[in-house]
């Protein structure tokens, strides 16, 4: 098997003398690589000139599409990943998580784009900003796609996974990717890298590959481009020290390795079920890629009292595990990736043994093949305790990136507080606890520290997806010792790789520059109703300005007995007199209901159903004889794709409502959204 790399649309075999690769199961030569020693500058230009301008002409729900189709030939070819993923070590649980948990990423972020962001190149963010004291001058924020590339540096521990969910928020962004792989595991890349291009679903060289070593690429970098690193601290800040990084303030994500912690709460006894869901997830972690998560526990606070019991559950669960080639049947742990990473490994536990008693840890202590440990990379899963957690300092700054994890006692909340913030800073913590208030503490003032908090009990166990996983929907990332950066987040993470940028100008300007109703802009009126326009023959700042309707005591009365509200501020003429409003008012949901009846057609039409309303604000108080009048504008749009067991192609339309009354006073202010009808020989065509 030779490795190669994938620069400016072509399959490439370096210059630089050959790398052997070796499987982390039977350390056998499954193959090698050789870096690339020029070209990388080049890989720059093609993707800024060649591959940015064909991402950025497409529409964020174009890209989505196209991620969504790139997921489903990557699900039908994923057997062809998992004898690879066996050379680095993982099992075939461990490997789900990295290929098909990979690939899911892509499915997640091509539907988070398409249900959170409209069908445009761009994104418009929060709201219009007045800036004049007469409407008349405005400020918004756009993001725009940076124009350059992402440069994507990833750990060795997951070749798919690490790869995939730095691409999708990338490509939606509309920003092409360089994959600079760990050498150790690089084949396994370069594997799904190459049924990417073979695909040819993405734009050619949307996806570059480097296998080996990066050259002199950094030294090209732009402030338009972007690094997104996956690793350890002391190589993440190295690389962000580089002068032309620095230069140029390219922006550079990092995402590090980390102590982890997980802490057993007060509340808890041994024979509550947090206890064996505590023990559990520390094993589970412990072992899953043999330790070798970037979220892993590697510190486990317990109270005092429990620290034995704990150690005698935690130690009988990790004896149980069974240890070797993962091509044998019932094998639950695997090996490291590589010789080296066991000696990495062995050498950082030695520094922590120094301060802390080792309880478990020889081959002895597990039923093993022992032929099958002296072939490979295998290390076993090592529990610590640590009884002065507070004078040392080795297990809050040490990390043995492997089935190592450190037991400490702690007293009280303070204490453990205290050794949750002496990480200095982690990707993921948990707590395990059934008692809300002290729950409430631990995280409420640990939270600073940690990217993410698991609060686990018999509860949410079920369908916990637990300490270790990250979710496509929320951060991955934490502050400082991992990295101060966010690699995930949903939307957020899209954002990461567009320019956010302020734009001022009068509401008309504002509408459009983001193609998106802005109070204050002209509205279109016309003698068509806009309902009675599809989707497509809708023009953003399309409007209808109702009939009036006086609200009467009899429409008061009326909805009270049919909803059942009959709060005293609509019946009781005397405390209604003494309330904050001074009279009787209108029901505020008769308000809304009346507007409804004021701008909707009755008639068939393009309009197929209310979708929901958004940021309802009862602006003033509608009293008996007050007359309201509405206000409709079309204010924006976002196309839906068509599933198979619908009938039509639909799009969301939002509109904004303004209810004013008789002395233009706005008593009423919301979004609503509906569902209508697309030209349908148009939709078919795009």
């Amino acid at each position: 098997m030779i490795v190669k790399s994938y620069a400016c649309g072509q399959w490439i075999s370096g210059e630089a003398e050959a790398v052997a690769l070796n499987s982390a199961i039977t350390g056998e030569e499954i193959g090698h690589l050789q870096s690339m020693q020029t070209g990388f500058a080049e890989m720059l230009d093609y993707a800024r000139s060649e591959v940015g301008p064909q991402l950025q002409a497409l529409s964020i729900h174009d890209r989505a599409n196209l991620l969504k189709n790139l997921a489903l030939h990557l699900l039908a070819k994923k057997e062809d990943f998992y004898p690879l993923s066996l050379h680095t070590g993982a099992t075939r649980n461990d490997s789900w998580v990295d290929i098909e948990g990979g690939i899911s990423t892509l499915f997640s972020y091509s539907g988070i784009a398409r249900r959170e962001l409209t069908n445009q190149k761009f994104i418009v963010e929060g709201d219009m900003q007045p800036l004049s004291a007469k409407g008349s001058f405005v400020g918004h924020h756009i993001l725009t796609s940076k124009k350059g590339a992402s440069v994507h540096i990833n750990a060795f521990n997951f070749p798919v996974w690490g790869m995939l969910e730095k691409i999708a928020p990338s490509l939606l962004a509309g920003v092409p990717v360089i994959v600079k792989p760990a050498t150790v595991s690089c084949y396994l890349t370069e594997a799904v890298v190459r049924e990417i291009v073979a695909s040819e679903i993405l734009p050619k060289g949307a996806v570059q590959l480097i296998s080996g070593s990066t050259g002199d690429l950094l030294d090209h970098l732009t402030s338009q481009d972007v690094i997104t690193f996956t690793g350890s601290a002391t190589t993440g800040q190295m690389l962000k020290r580089h002068p032309n990084i620095m230069a140029n303030n390219v922006p550079f994500t990092m995402e590090a390795d980390s102590l982890n912690v997980s802490v057993l709460a007060l509340d808890v006894t041994e024979d509550m079920p947090e206890f064996g869901l505590f023990v559990k997830e520390i094993q589970r972690e412990m072992t899953a890629k043999a330790g070798q998560k970037c979220t892993a526990i590697r510190r486990a606070l317990v109270p005092a009292k429990m620290l034995d019991a704990v150690a005698a559950a935690l130690k009988a669960r990790l004896i149980k595990t069974v240890i070797g080639n993962p091509t044998r049947d019932g094998v639950q742990m695997g090996a490291l990736v590589g010789a080296s990473q066991c000696a990495d490994v062995a050498q950082q536990v030695a520094i922590l043994k120094e301060d802390c008693q080792q309880i478990l840890g020889e081959w002895s202590e597990f039923e093993v093949d022992q032929s099958e440990i002296a072939a490979g990379a295998f290390f076993p899963p090592t529990v610590l305790v640590c009884h002065r957690p507070f004078t040392a300092k080795a297990v809050h700054s040490v990390e043995a990136f492997g089935p190592v994890c450190t037991l400490m006692p702690y007293e009280d909340n303070d204490q453990a507080v205290a050794l949750m913030q002496m990480g200095e800073g982690s990707l993921a913590a948990s707590v395990f606890s059934f008692d809300h208030q002290i729950a409430f503490d631990l995280i409420h003032r640990a939270a600073s520290y940690h990217g993410r908090m698991l609060l686990l009990n018999r509860e949410s166990a079920r369908e916990s997806t637990g300490h270790g996983s990250p979710m496509p929907s929320l951060v991955h990332g934490g502050p400082g010792r991992a990295g101060g950066g966010e690699e995930l987040g949903g939307v957020r993470a899209i954002k990461h790789y567009m320019q956010r940028t302020a734009i001022q100008g009068s509401p008309n300007s504002i509408m459009a520059l983001t193609k998106e109703y802005i109070r204050g802009a002209d509205r279109r009126m016309d003698l068509v109703h806009p309902f009675r326009k599809n989707f497509d023959q809708l023009v953003i700042g399309n409007a209808l300005k109702t009939h009036r309707r006086t609200v009467t005591e009899a429409d008061i009365v009326n909805f009270g007995c049919l909803s059942g509200d009959h709060f005293y501020a609509h019946f009781d003429e005397v405390a209604a007199k003494d309330s904050f409003f001074g009279k009787r008012v209108a029901h505020g949901y008769f308000v809304i209901a009346a507007a409804a009846g004021l701008f909707v057609d009755p008639g068939v039409g393009p309009v197929i159903a209310n979708y929901g309303i958004d940021n309802l604000r009862f602006i003033e108080p509608v009293g008996i004889g007050d007359t309201i009048q509405v206000t409709l504008t079309a204010k924006r749009k976002i196309e839906k794709v068509k599933k198979a067991d619908e009938d039509r192609h639909t799009g969301i339309v939002i509109w904004d409502v303004e209810v004013h009354n008789q002395h233009q006073e706005l008593v009423a202010l919301y979004d609503i959204l509906t569902l209508v009808e697309r030209d349908q020989s148009k939709a078919e065509q795009l």
